[in-house]
C-alpha cells in the first residue's frame, strides 16, 4: 500500500515537471513535505485536463464518458473503496491529510466536463462561473497546504490568484486553444472591440487591443490577490511570490510582443525566472509583494 502512494505521488511530480514548468519551479521553493501534496493537487487537474484535451479524436459522448468514469472512480476513492489508479491515491490521502473541501474537487469537474460541450462564452460572468470551478477552487485547495494565519482573509486572495493564473492562460493561449475549437475571450469583448470568432488569426492587428483590455482585467486579478501572500505561512511565501511574479510576467511578455499572441507564445527568460526565485528567497516574509 505504502509502494503504490508512494508511486502515486511520483506520478504526479512527474506530471507537473512535465506540463507544470513555471509553477513546478515555484513549487520548488516549499519545504519538502508539502511539494508532494502540491504535486497531488497539480495531478489531479491535469488528469481531468488531459481526459478533455487528448481525447479529441473521439466523439462528444465517449469523452464524456471517460470523465465520467474517472471521476466516479475519484469519488469511490472519497468512501473508501480501493482505487486502481495511478495517481488518484495521492489525491486522496492529500485530502485526507488536510480535509480538503471535497466540494471544491466536485466544482472542478464539472468545470472539466462544461470544456467538452462549451467553445465559447458570451460575456466575463460567464466566464468566471467557469473559472470558479477551474480555478478559484485550486486557490481554496491549495490554501490548508500552503497554511496561513488568517484562513477567512487569505481565501478571496486565494481565489483572485486562481482567477490571475487563469486568465492569463487564456491569454497566451489564444492560438491553442482556437485549434481545439474553444474561445475564452468572452464575446461581448470581441463584440466591444469591433470582433468576431472568425478575425482570431494571425496578422490581423485588430486584435491587439483586444489583448490589451484583457491584460488589464488580468492585472486586476493579481491586485486582488497579492494581499493573501504575506498572510501564508513563512515557509510557503517564497514559491507563491514565485508563481506571482513568474505568471504575471507572462503578461509583460504579451506587452512586449506589441499583444501579439499569436506570432510566438509568451514566456518568460530563463534569465528572469532565476532572478524572480533568488528575488523571492531574499524577501523577508510579511513583506507586501509588488510586480
Amino acid at each position: 500500500m505504502e509502494a503504490d502512494l508512494a508511486g502515486a505521488y511520483a506520478r504526479c511530480r512527474a506530471l507537473h515537471k512535465q506540463h507544470g514548468r513555471t509553477y513546478y519551479l515555484a513549487t520548488r521553493l516549499l519545504p519538502a513535505w508539502k511539494r508532494r501534496h502540491v504535486h497531488a493537487l497539480y495531478g489531479f487537474t491535469r488528469c481531468a485536463d488531459e481526459i478533455v484535451d487528448r481525447t479529441e479524436a473521439l466523439p462528444p459522448d465517449q469523452r464524456a464518458a471517460r470523465l465520467a468514469e474517472w471521476s466516479d472512480r475519484f469519488v469511490a476513492g472519497l468512501r473508501g473503496e480501493p482505487v486502481d489508479d495511478p495517481l488518484l491515491p495521492a489525491v486522496l490521502h492529500t485530502i485526507a491529510v488536510f480535509d480538503l473541501d471535497v466540494d471544491d474537487f466536485v466544482t472542478f469537474l464539472r468545470s472539466m466536463a462544461m470544456d467538452l460541450t462549451i467553445t465559447s462564452y458570451e460575456t466575463y460572468d460567464d466566464l468566471l462561473e467557469y473559472m470558479e470551478g477551474s480555478a478559484a477552487v485550486i486557490g481554496t485547495m491549495m490554501l490548508p497546504i500552503l497554511g496561513t494565519s488568517d484562513r477567512i482573509a487569505a481565501r478571496e486572495p486565494a481565489r483572485q490568484l486562481g482567477f490571475a493564473f487563469q486568465l492569463t492562460n487564456f491569454i497566451r493561449d489564444v492560438a491553442e486553444d482556437l485549434q481545439r475549437g474553444r474561445v475564452y475571450l468572452p464575446v461581448e469583448d470581441l463584440t466591444r472591440f469591433g470582433l468576431t470568432r472568425a478575425d482570431l488569426r494571425p496578422g490581423n492587428p485588430k486584435i491587439k487591443p483586444l489583448i490589451a483590455y484583457e491584460v488589464g482585467r488580468a492585472r486586476r486579478h493579481y491586485a486582488y490577490a497579492a494581499p493573501g501572500i504575506p498572510l501564508l505561512e513563512p515557509a510557503s511565501q517564497a514559491c507563491m511570490r514565485t508563481a506571482y511574479l513568474l505568471y504575471g510576467g507572462i503578461l509583460d511578455e504579451v506587452e512586449a510582443a506589441d499583444h501579439d499572441v499569436f506570432a510566438r507564445r509568451a514566456t518568460v527568460p530563463n534569465s528572469r525566472r532565476a532572478s524572480v526565485v533568488i528575488r523571492s528567497l531574499l524577501t523577508k516574509p510579511g513583506t507586501e509583494v509588488r510586480g
